[in-house]
């Protein structure tokens, strides 16, 4: 039973990409993951977000994932698309799309195309929001040079283009200044290891990229961090840490699928520009997750 009461609540795990060798998409294996991901308990899934490499996706591609997605969650308010574009008229194609598919959300990036200022910024989501499926701002000033402070989030919620933030900045500080700036405006967590600060704080969901790999510990992570059953989430969080981390790092695709690769999922290879992970990155990759496991953290 779906216990949020709102399609970006919960544990909305960033799918990864299974590629076949050629790197073709291998649809069923993306069905299979989006179906064992719920029965994990996890809350749903997000398509063609950055862990889901959809930089590198044609159209036809990106398209065909958001409607595999649906039909596998058999709900499609437990599906996020990615409809993060170079501007408002594309991405409001991409939300167009995603409801269209019967999907409950969308996860939007600022304008990928130059660093916006807020005039820009605040054009943009009213554009997206046009195409009628609630927006989830997603804060990543790392990769997009655009800042989406909480004062620029307040006046994005007060011209009601968005719902929520997927806060990527890695500041917790900031969970509090948007609760008082914007007080509707939900947090989502937005990098897994900020996870236990942003879920105290008053987080009502995770965007989340190691429950691919992991997906029932961390589920009982999140739970019991959002509980604030501290006893529960410090140890788990102190485990998963090293792992976690990955999620911050610009080879975070990579180390993942590694992860699921050694969990016994389908990780698989990554489109280019991504390139393997290199010996020692794979080598304290690998180490992470053979201990997890070993600890039984599956």
């Amino acid at each position: 039973m779906d216990h949020r009461t709102s399609p970006w609540h919960g544990i909305m795990v960033a799918t990864a990409l299974p590629l076949r060798d050629d790197l073709a998409i291998d649809y069923d294996a993306y069905a299979e993951h989006v179906s064992w991901l719920i029965a994990q308990g996890c809350d749903g899934v997000v398509p063609n977000g950055s862990l889901g490499e959809y930089q590198t996706l044609t159209d036809d591609e990106r398209a065909r994932l958001v409607r595999v997605a649906v039909e596998a969650a058999g709900d499609g308010s437990r599906v996020m698309p990615g409809v993060s574009a170079y501007g408002g008229a594309e991405a409001r194609r991409w939300a167009e799309q995603a409801a269209e598919a019967g999907a409950g959300s969308v996860l939007l990036l600022p304008p990928t195309a130059y660093r916006a200022d807020a005039r820009a910024v605040r054009a943009h989501y009213a554009e997206a929001a046009r195409a009628g499926l609630p927006v989830v701002a997603y804060n990543n000033p790392h990769d997009t040079r655009v800042d989406l402070t909480p004062a620029l989030l307040a006046e994005l919620h007060g011209d009601g283009s968005v719902v929520a933030v997927k806060e990527f900045s890695g500041d917790v500080r900031r969970a509090y200044e948007i609760a008082e700036l914007a007080p509707g405006l939900e947090l989502l967590i937005g990098a897994d290891d900020v996870l236990l600060e942003l879920a105290v704080a008053g987080a009502a969901g995770w965007i989340a990229g190691y429950p691919n790999a992991l997906p029932a510990a961390c589920a009982a992570l999140y739970r019991a961090a959002t509980a604030r059953d501290l006893d529960t989430a410090l140890p788990l969080y102190r485990s998963l840490h090293p792992l976690l981390r990955w999620d911050s790092k610009p080879e975070f695709v990579q180390a993942i699928k590694a992860s699921m690769d050694l969990a016994g999922r389908h990780g698989g290879p990554c489109r280019p520009p991504r390139t393997l992970l290199d010996e020692e990155r794979y080598a304290a990759v690998r180490a992470a997750t053979e201990k997890a496991l070993a600890e039984g953290l599956a």
